[in-house]
């Protein structure tokens, strides 16, 4: 069984689908931790009725993102995860992470990437007009929303969507496509080679 980290800021809608999936049996792994980055959110609520184990790691505290950084690759060594999944996490890992857990952190984007990376995602998909959008599960690289893509989900952009309907109707897909990444990553199915990711038809 992986060990899996999941990092979130939010409400942790994404976190719940991947917990939910695990105590399903739909993923060959256990969520041994989640960590928020501010105190009061709804990730962590979803977390202990999960009983799963919460660490906040307020980066109000800290002096400074290396401090935050330090303290944060601490937790995660202690955890000693086989993956790392970041599930609505609103921070850019360090270097020093990426590299020490490489081909072993995963991000959910809410766009079809390499198109409208960054914040605000949906509002960019919008306003470039494009009819068809969705999200992204890669692996995380150096560059922001840059990785390895694992799989993709897409829908129609309708004339009449704005941000909150396209973002609602993403989710739903986000809600499939992560676990199901996660799952992939647990059966040892998935293989990176350069930026092409490799499914395999079986379990190792």
């Amino acid at each position: 069984m992986k060990r899996i980290v999941v990092l979130a800021s939010g409400r942790g809608s994404n976190f719940l689908a991947v917990a939910s999936a695990i105590a399903e049996g739909k993923i060959a792994g256990r969520c041994v931790g989640l960590i928020v980055d501010r105190n009061g959110t709804l990730a962590a609520v979803r977390a202990e009725r999960q009983r799963i184990p919460v660490i906040t790691i307020n980066y109000q505290e800290f002096r400074s993102r290396d401090e935050y950084e330090a303290e944060l690759s601490a937790v995660l060594r202690s955890l000693n995860p086989d993956l790392i999944v970041l599930a609505g996490y609103m921070r850019i890992l360090g270097s020093s992470i990426i590299r020490e857990y490489a081909g072993r952190i995963i991000n959910i984007h809410p766009s079809l990437l390499p198109s409208f990376a960054g914040l605000n995602a949906h509002r960019q998909a919008i306003e470039y007009g494009v009819r068809l959008s969705g999200c992204t599960v890669h692996f995380v690289d150096e560059g922001t929303d840059t990785g390895p893509i694992i799989l993709q989900r897409w829908c129609d952009v309708s004339e009449d969507d704005d941000e909150s309907t396209l973002s609602d109707r993403i989710l739903t897909l986000e809600h499939e496509a992560l676990p199901k990444a996660v799952s992939l990553f647990c059966e040892g199915r998935l293989t990176i080679d350069g930026r092409r990711v490799f499914i395999s038809d079986e379990a190792e």
